[in-house]
């Protein structure tokens, strides 16, 4: 597979780099964190130190300043590592949760928190969505009242990844009830320990087990108005201005799943044997993987042009929309062929393509489902 004309050298050395570290430190112990439930802390802090997830924020908190075609190799390699639980840990912290403080702190709550995203010692979440209010960001009924110096926070988030071991939240909430449309929600920076705020449980999933995901419940919980992130009432907007991050790397995640997934049935159905001749040998199989390798291919080249566009600061709503409806049903037709090609063995749990076709569901359902993104493409073609 040939690299993306986007790439340099420079890129090729942090992907290789990124590899490594999934060589050594993913691969060897994450079926555990798979039974754990979670992504131990210390393997985020080295990632930290490695200098991976502040790739796009200033040098003054750690950060390393570079683009989004940076973010999507980051994505691509964590979805190679077939472990979509990490993969997802890793990207809600860096380019789902922690862009509403880069793009909408203030000096002082920059200098506070920063530098611990940066270095992996301060782990983040974010918590829009509820238990009627999916990607219907609009229906968030969570309450943010003031009262003097503080908000008062009443309300319930679900399917919050991160969300049982994060150390700091980005919470959406009204905070004027009687505002029109989009309007009235603010984002509140609400640290571990808030009184008032816990996590309501632990939440069991198909897939991404080495993911803790969490409903979270906030009972008059009170929130200096100085963790206000933002304009108040103008949160909605910032939720919306990162939507087009959070979902070109999702797309980057499901197109490096596919990617790996393809390149192990390659090698298994080379080494199966059935009627005395390898899988390999059969033109049907040769046919179909060649053609998942094709649209594979595609959805590369169209996950790096949007990472470009992006980074020259072009408009690429459209694009991006593209990118999270194709990648994330791509990867589950990927892996449905896959597993089917690896037979009996495939739905074996000591499979690793079992796990990856479990993780690669909810592709087409998390940040932003497939319906939602094809409306978002219709209004623009």
């Amino acid at each position: 597979m040939h690299d993306p004309v986007y790439l340099t050298e420079e890129h090729r050395m942090f992907r290789d780099s990124l590899r490594r570290f999934v060589a050594s430190e993913v691969a060897p112990n994450a079926a555990r964190w798979e039974d754990d439930g979670f992504v131990p802390r210390e393997v985020l802090r080295r990632m930290g130190e490695l200098g991976f997830l502040g790739i796009r924020y200033p040098a003054e908190y750690g950060g390393a300043e570079l683009d989004t075609v940076y973010s999507v190799l980051l994505a691509e390699e964590l979805g190679r590592s077939t472990f979509g639980g990490f993969a997802i840990t890793v990207l809600v912290h860096t380019d789902m949760a922690s862009p509403h403080l880069a793009n909408a702190g203030r000096p002082d709550q920059l200098a506070r928190w920063m530098p611990g995203v940066v270095d992996g010692s301060l782990i983040t979440a974010v918590a829009v969505t509820e238990p009627d209010a999916g990607s219907d960001v609009k229906g968030i009924r969570t309450r943010a009242v003031r009262d003097g110096d503080h908000y008062v926070l009443n309300g319930t988030k679900m399917f919050i990844t991160n969300g049982v071991h994060a150390n700091l939240y980005f919470v959406a909430a009204k905070t004027d009830p009687d505002a029109k449309g989009s309007r009235g929600m603010s984002i509140f920076a609400v640290e571990k320990g808030t009184p008032g705020f816990g996590v309501g449980r632990a939440l069991d999933k198909m897939g991404w087990r080495s993911s803790d995901t969490a409903e979270l419940v906030f009972d008059d919980c009170r929130v200096p108005v100085e963790n206000v992130l933002g304009d108040e009432h103008l949160g909605f907007y910032a939720i919306m201005r990162n939507f087009q991050n959070e979902r070109v790397v999702l797309g980057a995640q499901a197109l490096g799943e596919a990617q790996k997934a393809v390149e192990l049935t390659l090698a298994y159905v080379k080494e199966r044997q059935a009627f005395g001749h390898p899988l390999w040998d059969k033109q049907v199989i040769r046919q179909r993987l060649s053609m998942l390798a094709a649209k594979v291919e595609a959805g590369r080249q169209l996950v790096y042009h949007c990472a470009w566009l992006d980074a020259q600061g072009r408009d690429c709503v459209k694009e991006v929309s593209m990118v999270k409806a194709y990648c994330g049903e791509l990867v589950n037709e990927v892996m449905y062929t896959c597993q089917q090609f690896h037979g009996g063995m495939g739905y074996m749990r000591e499979s690793t393509i079992e796990r990856m076709v479990r993780d690669a569901r909810v592709q087409t359902i998390g940040g932003g489902a497939t319906e939602v993104m094809l409306e978002e493409v219709a209004k623009r073609l």
